[in-house]
């Protein structure tokens, strides 16, 4: 349990270093963020042709509403988060490296309804969205974590005692 506490808070420190670099944010956050705002701009697109994304930008050409998905918004820090526990876990490589694949699909895709919910509450109500930005989606995305991680432990500890491995 002290290994494990140690391990994990020496990666985040690690980790949330490397993300604020210049390199980083240049090679991985930036464009992640870029990408973000154009699958929800081609997911909405089937519903609402007006919507366009251009960077971290989302927005209703129509009426010109619209957010900007900031840092703390692309979902990178939850994964941060995420593969620091499963590499702090004592589990097979192989079962931390497809957990963290698995893991870090399943918070994108909650971030990505979450920008999209975010959008649409932005045009409605300020007072919504800034709930909804600031306090529910935040909780929702760390529990989306904390789901996640105690899936795969369980998911791991089942392969490790079907293989006879009891870590």
């Amino acid at each position: 349990m002290i290994r494990f506490f140690v391990v994990f808070v020496l990666l985040l420190l690690l980790l949330f270093t490397l993300e604020i670099t210049h390199l980083a944010q240049n090679l991985v956050v930036l464009p992640w963020t870029a990408l973000l705002a154009k699958i929800s701009a081609v997911l909405l697109s089937a519903f609402d042709s007006n919507v366009i994304a251009y960077g971290k930008i989302l927005q209703d050409g129509r009426t010109g509403h619209g957010v900007s998905i900031e840092a703390g918004c692309n979902g990178i820090e939850a994964c941060i988060i995420l593969v620091a526990a499963m590499v702090a876990y004592p589990a097979r490589w192989g079962h931390r490296l497809a957990g963290i694949a698995v893991g870090m699909i399943a918070i994108q895709a909650v971030n990505i309804l979450r920008i999209i919910t975010l959008f649409y509450l932005a045009a409605w109500n300020h007072v919504a969205f800034e709930f909804a930005h600031l306090y529910l989606w935040q909780a929702l995305i760390m529990l989306d974590v904390i789901v996640v991680w105690l899936l795969w432990i369980r998911w791991v500890s089942r392969r490790e005692v079907d293989h006879g491995v009891v870590a």
